[in-house]
């Protein structure tokens, strides 16, 4: 019953990302395009998002979940993954893009850094964990 608590208060902190990410969006679209532009602009949110995440990770998961082992932390991370992946495909369809645009954002090569954050995700309660944070 404990590990079940630990993740659903893990949720309100994967709740956090979502306004995090559409403002990493909103900053890309009407500030770093502008200045840097589109090409430089998208890996460089990419890196934005996933220290927005370890940061939003760093100051509220500790304070929501407590003796949390390696174990639990990687099972947060798994399931904060897969939220965000179905939650991106959910989104990207109901926006009107097709699987295979969908599908585009995981190949970094074309300077979409989304495996990035995806790795973060995963990875955030981990290294919190590592470090003695929770």
């Amino acid at each position: 019953m404990q590990r079940i608590m630990r993740l659903l208060k893990s949720f309100i902190v994967w709740i956090c990302f979502i306004p995090v990410a559409i403002l990493n969006g909103g900053l890309r679209e009407y500030v770093l395009v502008k200045f840097i532009g589109e090409e430089t602009a998208l890996p460089v949110s990419g890196i934005l998002l996933s220290v927005f995440i370890f940061l939003v990770t760093w100051l509220i998961l500790p304070r929501l979940v407590k003796g949390c082992g390696m174990k639990g932390c990687l099972a947060i991370g798994v399931c904060w993954a897969l939220l965000t992946a179905a939650f991106e495909s959910a989104a990207g369809i109901t926006g009107g893009s097709t699987i295979t645009e969908i599908l585009a954002a995981y190949n970094p090569s074309t300077g979409n850094l989304w495996v990035l954050v995806l790795a973060t995700t995963l990875l955030s309660p981990v290294l919190l964990k590592m470090f003695k944070q929770i």
